[in-house]
């Protein structure tokens, strides 16, 4: 196992040439802030993730002159939006930079997209993460193909109290050259909930079932180029889901279902009615959000798409080559037969299996950070009334570690990219030794009725 010593390229950390743009003053109050020794206190911030949030938490920290390193498990900065690319965001610009991105970014020549416009995923990462990850003060501190598998604190496991918050945290870090470990003062975890799903069961339990049709399963919103609509083109297809996702997938099949009219859509979700699907339609006040549960909400009239709500899904079985799919409705048993295809729009969880050795405050409910979930909690929230929060609320037991963007949120899916900016701005601020500005409030959200998950 390589151990990194960060400590040997601290002095041209921004760039090729030695710089102090990210040195930390000697002066200032940074080892008391973080409870470590001043023989630590020159230790970098760690970001686990090169998305949206991470690169908003390394432009933060960059502006602010602190040292961080940027971990990302993928080859390229947005590696999870890439998966998801040709999807349009209901959020213009506006609310998709970060500020001291957009200022790092304006110093250096780059054409700012017009505010007012909706991007797709991939334009996202075009147009605004490659740019900012090419920046002086970040590319040097950024490092590819790099899985975070685990964290600790050095020479102690979670069980030890004594003198812990003095020890430095300790990532090990998983590369094509084997393991290393990077020691860090205060760890950012941006790493989202790309990639882990949840399942279709109503119970949210994984089954041998379900694993065993996976050929028949896609979880996310699938790209329907002209090699991939065979699979879905003419078939009795299945969308599994409530939120923006399902409502993307089934506007995707529709085009289909107009080019191949044997194209059948079933519609599968457990609210008690569908209303409760299409959101605040004309009183969103993100316009193509609405305008997307309006869209739905004519073609759902129209008949193009047949819906069963309440279900709650708890069996699959493969028949031939087709899937029965088993469960009730309002208490009834019912089975629906004959599906080819399902689509699995029903959210994602964080994982914790690399936070096994840090002591974390989370909620039982939501998964989120503990102080945070009744600001999220989706049966009370919608997306544009969950208050701004910051590095007070996103504090763990372990001082110095927190959990940041769409993980922050755990289960719930009431987050927006804008939030994560705000959270990653004041916790830069706070390890700056800035407390004043860490508490500061600087964010607006649109009001929505969208995401609650019970009426």
């Amino acid at each position: 196992m390589k151990n990194i010593e960060f400590k040997a390229v601290t002095n041209s950390c921004c760039g090729p040439t030695p710089t102090d743009c990210c040195s930390v003053p000697a002066n200032t109050e940074e080892s008391q802030l973080v409870g470590l020794s001043s023989e630590h206190a020159g230790l970098p911030v760690a970001i686990i993730g090169a998305g949206p949030i991470g690169l908003a938490a390394a432009a933060e920290l960059a502006n602010r002159n602190q040292k961080f390193i940027l971990l990302e498990s993928g080859l390229k900065v947005g590696h999870n939006i890439r998966e998801w690319g040709h999807v349009r965001l209901f959020s213009p610009w506006q609310y998709n930079i970060n500020k001291a991105a957009r200022s790092l970014l304006l110093d250096q020549g780059w054409t700012a997209p017009s505010p007012d416009e909706l991007p797709l995923g991939k334009e996202i990462v075009e147009q605004y993460l490659e740019p900012l990850a090419n920046l002086p003060p970040i590319k040097p501190n950024i490092r590819f193909n790099s899985k975070v598998v685990a964290i600790s604190r050095r020479d102690i496991d979670k069980m030890k109290s004594v003198g812990r918050e003095k020890q430095p945290f300790v990532l090990y870090v998983e590369t094509e050259g084997g393991t290393e470990t990077i020691e860090a003062r205060a760890v950012l975890d941006a790493s989202g909930t790309w990639g882990h799903p949840n399942p279709l069961y109503a119970s949210g339990v994984w089954t041998k079932d379900e694993q065993s049709v996976q050929q028949h399963v896609f979880y996310g919103i699938p790209e329907l180029t002209t090699a991939n609509q065979a699979k879905y083109k003419g078939k009795r297809v299945a969308v599994v889901g409530s939120g923006h996702s399902a409502l993307n997938t089934l506007l995707d099949l529709v085009q289909l279902k107009e080019v191949d009219p044997r194209t059948d859509l079933v519609w599968i979700m457990r609210k008690k009615r569908v209303e409760e699907a299409y959101g605040g339609e004309e009183n969103d006040q993100l316009e193509a959000r609405g305008e997307l549960g309006s869209r739905i909400h004519q073609l759902v009239n129209a008949g193009q798409i047949q819906v069963i709500t309440p279900y709650h899904i708890e069996r699959l079985k493969k028949i031939g080559e087709q899937i029965q799919v088993l469960g009730t409705t309002n208490g009834e048993k019912m089975e629906i037969n004959g599906i080819d295809q399902m689509i699995v729009n029903t959210g994602s969880r964080p994982d914790f299996s690399f936070l096994r050795e840090i002591r974390l405050n989370i909620d039982p409910t939501t998964e989120s950070a503990e102080s945070l979930a009744p600001l999220i909690d989706p049966n009370i929230h919608s997306c544009g009334t969950v208050r701004p929060h910051g590095q007070k609320e996103l504090q763990h037991q372990e001082n110095d570690f927190y959990i940041v963007g769409m993980k922050s949120y755990g289960r719930a899916p009431t987050f927006l990219m804008a939030t994560g900016y705000e959270q990653v701005r004041s916790i830069a601020a706070y390890l700056a030794g800035d407390l004043e500005d860490a508490a500061k409030i600087e964010l607006e959200l649109p009001e929505t009725g969208v995401c609650s998950v019970n009426k």
